[in-house]
């Protein structure tokens, strides 16, 4: 599951658009590649993983639990999920930036539940792999080609790449594909590109990709 393609990357100045909401930007609810650190849930939804399973899905993807260290350095730039995961050493908590109505509890930081006696209470995970970025990532730059790992040979199996593309308000993105090239199958079920014009990986769905086929260029709203 990662796209064989390159992508370019064009920001408008002067456009209507979105960026910061709340005077900060939201990360994919999923997957933010900010030092390495990432939320995952479990297939069945949230907090349904308990400290063993928790670190089998970090372990699965090549990483770890992440520590409370690894976490609040992510934190500081940028890494803001309302989910509380497990963390190394069985503790339990999330990143916050700017506090919300129903999450932080009106402070910024890592709230922080302390270590759980019970490891099979049932949460979300913070997995820490420093080689993440290199399936993935935060961009900002104004012009950017980016492509699958070893391209322009074959991805591996069961790699999951996000890329977050960060704006400043105003700006729009224009995405262009310049070879792409996955499974083909007639729902896309099995290997595929799916892409977001929005903050998160929830709303604004604009499509899911697969085969041979160029998609058309996207330019976001």
């Amino acid at each position: 599951m990662i796209v064989l393609i390159y992508l370019f990357v064009l920001l408008w100045e002067e456009a209507e658009g979105w960026g910061f909401r709340n005077g900060i930007f939201h990360n994919s609810i999923w997957l933010e590649q900010a030092a390495g650190v990432y939320h995952r849930e479990a297939r069945s939804g949230k907090y349904k993983l308990t400290y063993a399973e928790a670190k089998a899905v970090c372990e699965f993807e090549g990483g770890r639990l992440a520590t409370y260290k690894q976490l609040e350095a992510a934190r500081k730039i940028g890494f803001h999920v309302c989910a509380a995961g497990w963390m190394a050493k069985g503790r339990v908590g999330y990143p916050i930036v700017k506090p919300g109505p129903n999450c932080g509890f009106g402070k910024t930081g890592v709230i922080d539940y302390g270590v759980r006696l019970n490891r099979s209470e049932r949460w979300d995970a913070y997995c820490y792999n420093p080689h993440a970025k290199e399936c993935g990532g935060v961009f900002t730059d104004p012009k950017r080609i980016f492509k699958s790992p070893g391209f322009p040979n074959e991805y591996e199996d069961n790699q999951i790449c996000y890329w977050h593309i960060r704006l400043q308000y105003g700006q729009r993105i224009h995405l262009s594909f310049l070879d792409f090239d996955l499974e083909d199958d007639p729902g896309c079920l099995a290997d595929y590109v799916e892409i977001y014009d929005s903050y998160d990986d929830v709303h604004g769905f604009v499509g899911r990709y697969c085969g041979d086929m160029l998609p058309d260029d996207i330019i976001s709203t």
